[in-house]
């Protein structure tokens, strides 16, 4: 078990912490990014002026520790990272110019001798359909379920951890997404859908919701839904097994959702589960050498 780390230790701490390194050197990419193709990338000014900015307020908290700096410093991976995947909408269109839908269908096909989203109709039902899109629509909450648990029972110094597992899983995955544009079967594999897909009550809003706040992105492969939910759910095992059977079970639903829903391609899948085993294995390494 990590040490535990006094609040007051943390905010008086002026070295920069794994978490920082990582999200720094990300920043850092993106900003070569933002001028290798300036004239293609919308807001380009705008988008390097935020990310100098940024960076610049992690330095200033980390080596001015005031009153935020606590708070600060152990939670805002969470709104930095939000705004790493807002951005891949900007990055992918100007740097890529191509989706690779196709492809990653064509090596479903070649799979399963089928399209899974479409065989899938076969078992729809409203009940299935609403079950599956609040299991998907929970996503962000479950996975910073164990942050949430580990900061209120004040074991900061695996909060630190589980945020750097967290960050560098969100952060990979939108490093694929730019390798791998693709915007997943519900747009590519519209036209071979028989039946719609009708839940009971909240279905529909809870869609239009996460359409909404999603825009236009190619966010599919790896999928981030698979390897995040595997990563928060071998992370219970210190709250015990209850809730770690309830989260294996929901990271099974979820990891169905994606391909009921429309969401992924399987391939999507089996790519979120391998850099999920890798990052769990190699992490702790790469985390205590980065701290």
């Amino acid at each position: 078990m990590a040490p535990v780390l006094t609040s007051e230790a943390s905010a008086q701490e002026t070295r920069l912490w794994a978490i920082d390194k990582l999200i720094l050197a990300y920043f850092g990419c993106c900003m070569i990014l933002i001028l290798g193709w300036w004239s293609q990338i919308q807001y380009a000014s705008a988008l390097f002026a935020s990310h100098l900015a940024g960076a610049a307020v992690v330095v200033y908290q980390v080596r001015r520790p005031n009153r935020t700096t606590w708070f600060f410093r152990h939670w805002y991976p969470l709104l930095y990272v939000a705004a790493c995947y807002k951005e891949t909408a900007l990055f992918i269109p100007a740097i890529r110019h191509t989706e690779l839908d196709g492809w990653l269908a064509k090596l479903d096909f070649s799979i399963w001798g089928a399209n899974p989203t479409v065989a899938l109709e076969r078992i729809q039902s409203p009940v299935l359909t609403e079950y599956l899109q609040w299991v998907y629509t929970l996503f962000v909450p479950m996975v910073l379920l164990p942050a949430f648990l580990l900061w209120r029972r004040r074991r900061y110094a695996e909060f630190q951890y589980f945020a750097f597992l967290v960050a560098l899983g969100y952060l990979i995955s939108y490093v694929g997404y730019l390798m791998v544009p693709a915007r997943g079967p519900r747009f590519l594999l519209a036209r071979l859908q028989h039946i719609p897909l009708q839940g009971l009550w909240l279905f529909d809003g809870m869609q239009r919701v996460l359409d909404h706040l999603e825009s236009v992105h190619y966010d599919c492969f790896p999928s981030g839904h698979t390897e995040l939910t595997i990563l928060a759910w071998w992370s219970t095992r210190p709250f015990g097994p209850r809730l770690f059977w309830l989260s294996f079970a929901y990271t099974l639903s979820i990891i169905f959702a994606t391909v009921y829903l429309r969401y992924h391609y399987t391939v999507d899948l089996l790519a979120g589960v391998v850099v999920a085993a890798i990052l769990l294995a190699a992490t702790p390494a790469i985390y205590q050498k980065w701290k």
